[in-house]
């Protein structure tokens, strides 16, 4: 089994008798995948406007390789690994200091929970301003194509 020890402190590194660099930065999010680990998780979709689209869907995804019940597994586990390149989550939420347009793209709701690269996934995805609905679309085809 393949340990990992991420140290992000000073106070870590002093605990350990080691000098503290001037700087210690926090582990980009995500760190890559343990070897053999596969991501998992549970997709659940609600008022998106298409009956089939709507539902709870289980997506695993082995590198770029997807399985489970979602409907377009393969594609969506391709996207996923092409949005967390150079270490970005692609589960973020909106800054809350984001200016964003006032328009509604309807009552579509969505929410991720399980594990990508080893990190818990909460996220909560909604169609309530120009910001959130860039970022449903932005997770097209994890998340359905929803109608206003």
């Amino acid at each position: 089994m393949l340990r990992r020890l991420v140290l992000t402190s000073a106070a870590s590194l002093a605990a350990l008798g080691v000098a503290a660099p001037a700087a210690v930065a926090a582990p980009l999010f995500p760190l890559p995948p343990l070897l053999g680990a596969s991501d998992s998780l549970t997709i659940t979709v609600e008022r998106s406007g298409n009956p089939t689209a709507d539902g709870t869907f289980k997506l695993e995804c082995d590198g770029d390789r997807g399985t489970g019940t979602h409907p377009r597994a393969q594609r969506a586990c391709e996207r996923l690994a092409e949005l967390s390149k150079d270490g970005r989550d692609p589960f973020s939420p909106v800054p809350q200091d984001r200016m964003c347009t006032q328009q509604h793209g309807g009552p579509a709701t969505a929410r991720i929970e399980g594990t990508w690269h080893g990190r818990p996934v909460e996220a909560a995805f909604a169609r309530t301003n120009g910001c959130e609905i860039a970022r449903w679309e932005n997770m097209q085809p994890v998340l359905p194509q929803a109608r206003s």
